[in-house]
């Protein structure tokens, strides 16, 4: 029988404390009433989880267009803990970590994930260097890159990490790549309850369907014609999510990322995706970039490089593996790029200062 929202794990214990309904109901007033700002969060979110109605309302990160609250089914949310237990094989008592805020999709779905699936979970404060207890095993936790990135040492206690929010850099593979853990890059919007996919990192095994995002259980994908990932979960939406992230499907369970269909750019006739150019980019520009197009008289739109920190010279070199077309033909630096609330380079914004 599948777990109902209104139903606490009989093994759920936070903070080492184990809570039934009513004892949750109570520690969510306590963090609301006295607790840090996490614990704020976190309190804010359990009242919401633990109140009668059927859904939750939940804020996009903005990072593609304008933030906006949308209403997520609870019962949906159920379904993705579910999903996300048995893909990974977490089972009632494993240890769980959550360094990340709760006022956004992927910190609480780590907390429902231990309240339905009976999980040990750790809360601490989010920061780019989680503090936390170094003699303590963890069976799963989720990173951001940069967290991921400052961990990384630190991951002998964790048996499986996700990443997800933000690009993976090559450099963060490079740290990640002899490290004893199984580390997965996840895709998933707030639309799609957190993750619908995962990618491994490292450990690999050398099965083709390591190259590519792999759907969790009950999860089928497909494209529109452009070419945008179309996702059919039953269990998540009552409709096909369409995005408008380019992908190449590989079969109805994998597909390979390609890019955002906002971002391509159209000079001279020529498609360009912005993202794939960054990550041949990655490990020769130092500090955050992004490729992004300006009007051209000539092309429609020109290919231009945005970089973060003061004017310095760019050697020529390291466009060098690049395509003739990807090669920017101007160079834009910017003293601090513009940010979402979840903390993602917001282009738009960004441009706007050039």
């Amino acid at each position: 029988m599948t777990p109902n929202y209104k139903n606490v794990h009989l093994k759920f214990k936070l903070d080492n404390l184990n809570y039934k309904y009513d004892d949750l109901m109570e520690v969510a007033y306590s963090y609301v009433k006295e607790g840090l700002p996490y614990q704020y969060e976190l309190g804010n979110f359990l009242l919401d989880w633990l109140d009668e109605k059927d859904y939750i309302i939940v804020k996009t990160s903005g990072s593609t267009g304008k933030p906006k609250n949308i209403k997520i089914k609870k019962q949906a949310m159920v379904n993705s803990a579910i999903a996300t237990g048995d893909y990974f094989k977490l089972k009632p008592g494993d240890k769980i970590l959550n360094c990340l805020p709760s006022n956004f999709i992927a910190g609480k779905m780590t907390i429902v994930r231990a309240i339905v699936l009976g999980l040990e979970l750790d809360m601490v404060q989010p920061a780019a260097l989680p503090l936390i207890d170094y003699d303590k095993d963890y069976t799963f936790c989720a990173f951001t890159p940069m967290q991921l990135k400052n961990f990384a040492k630190y991951l002998k206690n964790i048996k499986t990490v996700i990443v997800g929010g933000g690009r993976v850099s090559q450099a963060i593979v490079d740290l990640i790549k002899d490290k004893k853990p199984n580390v997965y890059e996840t895709y998933g919007m707030t639309e799609t309850v957190s993750h619908i996919a995962v990618k491994k990192l490292n450990n690999f095994t050398g099965a083709k369907e390591e190259e590519f995002f792999t759907t969790l259980p009950g999860i089928k994908v497909s494209k529109d014609d452009r070419g945008c990932l179309v996702i059919n979960a039953p269990k998540l939406s009552d409709e096909e999510i369409i995005t408008n992230d380019i992908v190449d499907v590989i079969s109805d369970s994998s597909f390979e990322w390609l890019g955002r269909f906002d971002n391509v750019i159209n000079s001279g006739g020529i498609k360009l995706y912005p993202e794939q150019i960054e990550s041949k980019l990655q490990d020769k520009i130092p500090g955050e970039f992004f490729i992004a197009s300006r009007e051209d008289d000539t092309l429609g739109d020109k290919l231009i490089l945005v970089v973060e920190g003061e004017k310095r010279t760019i050697d020529n070199s390291v466009f060098s593996e690049l395509d003739k077309y990807e090669k920017p033909k101007e160079i834009h630096f910017v003293t601090n790029f513009e940010e979402t609330k979840s903390g993602k380079i917001h282009r738009n914004k960004t441009l706007e200062l050039i």
